[in-house]
């Protein structure tokens, strides 16, 4: 097996990525320790230290945990690649004489299945041990693997087709393939917005609709003066899974669902749930949902035209442990290294998205009461054990949100 320049630039970046991601879990750590003794000055009257250090606890055990899994997966990732593994289960598939399509298939749902055979002892561990420990978990053995064989399932009905429909498009189409099959993910995308809430959710979970009446004609009169039209508002039994709380609104055009988490609902008051519910419709109205669809279907389109161009290059697949080069092994190559080379633009993308959850706010502070917002925060980042004090670096690299004391201070300043 020869290797190439570009298996020096894939180490280098491997070992960039692998360093920076452990040196910002420290970095997490130390910023968690240092204030393990008190509660950060404005939260001292709704937090207590008890809690705060609970969540300190609870961040540094997600952490012991993840710097083992950054390491593994690593080795996982270099066995895959220069390690030969991609090269000999593509070749035991290719020996059995099934055709390139079926082969192709198989290879990508075999080694689907090997990652979550892999990945198993480690949602066992998360779930059963460290969830457990915090007094989060909820979920039983029969529920975690029902859950599993779910999962299976929908993978073959959904997934199988959608795997046989790409690399069909590959081998048929050319050199535009990746355009066309661009086409076929943004439609794929679209239906599942589409199916998830009333099809597919249900699966793994029971929805019932709100039956607090008092809260009910509260949400109906936000939803009229915010012009927001769903198709209904659900409660979710999340406490079959877990004792964390959320709230979110899922669905595109009519099919649009309001759903709360049962936790949620459980410890907050109603003018909390309903200035929760004017986030969530804040992000609604400035359009966070569709920027973010159209931003993700731009950077599929641009990622899969470079795969387009490094398919056709010998040395993309020699330089990552590919002897015969295809279509099924450059499609996975593509996904299993771009992490790697994608990471250092995380800060971005988590600014934007830090900058619409301002919005949000500032959108339910303005249709509701930014006290009862504040207070729901307050509330949500106790109840689900977060870190009051992360540090910059890591979040910006993590951290979809902004911290807790920064958007608190955004709401009670009004800048947001």
């Amino acid at each position: 097996m020869e290797f190439n320049l570009f298996t020096l630039v894939f180490l280098i970046a491997t070992l960039s990525y692998v360093v920076t991601l452990l040196w910002l879990n420290v970095r997490q750590d130390k910023a968690v320790a240092t204030s393990f003794g008190s509660v950060p000055a404005e939260f001292k009257e709704k937090i207590t230290l008890e809690q705060h250090q609970k969540a300190a606890e609870y961040t540094q055990a997600k952490l012991s945990v993840n710097h083992f899994e950054i390491i593994f997966s690593t080795v996982v990732l270099l066995v895959w690649t220069l390690g030969g593994g991609l090269n000999w289960l593509d070749g035991a598939w290719q020996m059995q004489g099934y055709g390139a399509l079926n082969a192709g298939v198989l290879f990508i749902i075999s080694l689907m299945v090997i990652g979550s055979l892999i990945d198993l002892p480690f949602s066992i561990y998360r779930t059963f041990v460290l969830e457990a420990k915090f007094g989060f978990n909820k979920t039983n053995a029969k529920t975690f693997i029902g859950d599993l064989f779910k999962e299976l399932l929908l993978m073959l009905i959904i997934g199988l087709p959608l795997i046989y429909a790409i690399l069909w498009l590959m081998n048929e189409m050319g050199e535009l393939w990746w355009a066309y099959v661009w086409l076929v993910l943004t439609g794929f995308s679209l239906l599942m917005f589409w199916l998830y809430p009333t099809y597919i959710a249900p699966i793994f979970n029971k929805f019932k609709p709100l039956d607090n009446l008092e809260l009910k004609v509260k949400i109906d009169s936000l939803l009229i003066r915010t012009g927001f039209k769903s198709d209904g508002v659900f409660v979710m039994d999340g406490s079959k899974r877990s004792a964390h709380g959320n709230a979110y609104f899922t669905g595109i055009g009519k099919n649009k669902r309001i759903v709360f988490f049962d936790t949620l609902l459980e410890g907050m008051e109603d003018a909390e749930v309903e200035a929760i519910l004017a986030h969530e419709l804040g992000h609604f109205h400035h359009k966070h949902i569709r920027k973010h669809m159209i931003s993700s279907f731009t950077i599929s389109l641009l990622g899969l035209a470079l795969l387009g161009y490094l398919i056709t290059q010998l040395w993309f697949f020699n330089g990552l442990g590919i002897e015969n080069p295809s279509n099924h092994t450059a499609l996975i190559l593509f996904m299993l290294v771009m992490p790697v080379f994608s990471f250092f633009i995380a800060p971005i993308n988590n600014a934007l998205s830090r900058k619409h959850e301002f919005e949000a706010d500032a959108f339910a502070a303005k249709h509701t009461r930014a006290e009862d917002l504040i207070s729901s925060l307050v509330k949500l980042y106790r109840d689900n054990a977060s870190t009051l004090t992360p540090d910059k670096l890591y979040s910006a690299f993590h951290d979809s949100h902004p911290s807790a004391s920064i958007r608190i201070n955004h709401l009670k300043t009004g800048n947001s």
